[in-house]
């Protein structure tokens, strides 16, 4: 019952103006909305994607009214929720910018060739033929979301005080590499391996494929235990909302790097452990499940690591000139 009258209880001093997390979101609005009056003669459908924007900015503006109205921690939850939720709403917005950009598959292919002498995506699902290590794969690759969604909720209920700090750090982390996918189209191993031919992959050779994702969005479906349940889930979900974009670096693992960075940095040891084993299999199943080249995982687990301490130190930063106005009234 306390917990639930916390829950409720009117803030002395509400924050008037916009949370960090809807700043971050905001500064990806304003920019991709420029992009598409820019380019808007390039877009296949601009309209779609300005009035997108103008029904998050109402959105976001009337559960702003709502927590001057009601301020309190349950408010800012839903304000912080409704953002994070709308991810996905945002991610096929990549796919609608960066095809106007060449495709660079053929470029990535050819570097995974040179560094590793083979397509790690190819030779790591020939080699893994469990149906139980398949399914763990999957599983940490379908749990991507749940992760996230688990530790921002453990900072809401029991470390308030730098709630709202990790939901900027997990929002702007993500809103970064949705700018990244935009300027740097690569699709991946499932997408261009279709596109390109097995054969040809097999055989060493990575062609430009051009403007082929502009009008193909077929993939190659996932190795694995095809009779398994996550299999089933992880297929189901590329099928509702996978694109043809957003392979390079990984942001699943970018993501789910900085998520265990969080919890380190809570010190809940146990929660981290918890995570832990999921959190591996995720990064094994990005290139396992043939979603991502060796070299966008590494470039995920580089990036989530420095985007974790820039932007602490950014929420930091911003802490810190809050409080200090706070005090100065």
């Amino acid at each position: 019952m306390e917990r639930v009258k916390e829950l409720f209880k009117i803030e002395k001093n509400p924050k008037k103006g916009l949370l960090a997390a809807e700043w971050a979101m905001m500064a990806y609005l304003v920019f991709t909305l420029l992009m598409a009056l820019l380019l808007s003669t390039k877009l296949p459908n601009p309209e779609m994607i300005i009035w997108g924007r103008a029904k998050i900015i109402f959105m976001t503006a009337a559960l702003w009214l709502v927590y001057r109205i009601v301020p309190c921690r349950f408010t800012r939850l839903v304000r912080i929720g409704a953002q994070m939720g709308l991810l996905a709403w945002w991610y096929p917005d990549t796919y609608e910018f960066n095809r106007i950009f060449p495709n660079l598959d053929h470029v990535f292919a050819a570097w995974e060739q040179d560094l590793f002498g083979c397509q790690p995506a190819i030779v790591f699902s020939q080699s893994v033929t469990s149906a139980v290590v398949s399914e763990l794969f999957d599983l940490g690759y379908w749990a991507y979301y749940y992760m996230i969604a688990l530790v921002v909720v453990y900072y809401f209920g029991w470390r308030y005080h730098e709630f709202e700090r990790a939901a900027f750090i997990v929002l702007a982390a993500f809103f970064i590499y949705y700018l990244v996918f935009i300027f740097i189209p690569v699709t991946g191993p499932t997408f261009y391996y279709k596109a390109a031919g097995l054969k040809n992959i097999m055989a060493g050779v990575f062609p430009n494929v051009h403007d082929y994702f502009n009008f193909h969005q077929d993939c190659l479906p996932a190795p694995g235990y095809q009779d398994g349940v996550f299999y089933h889930l992880v297929e189901g979900a590329k099928a509702a909302g996978e694109r043809p974009t957003a392979a390079f670096p990984s942001s699943h693992i970018g993501i789910s790097t900085i998520i265990m960075w969080l919890l380190i940095h809570a010190r809940n040891w146990r929660l981290m452990w918890i995570l832990m084993p999921l959190y591996i299999c995720l990064c094994c199943a990005t290139v396992y499940i043939q979603a991502h080249y060796l070299v966008d995982a590494i470039g995920g687990l580089i990036s989530g690591t420095l985007l974790y301490f820039i932007l602490l130190f950014c929420s930091k930063n911003m802490v810190t000139s809050t409080n200090t106005k706070k005090k100065r009234r």
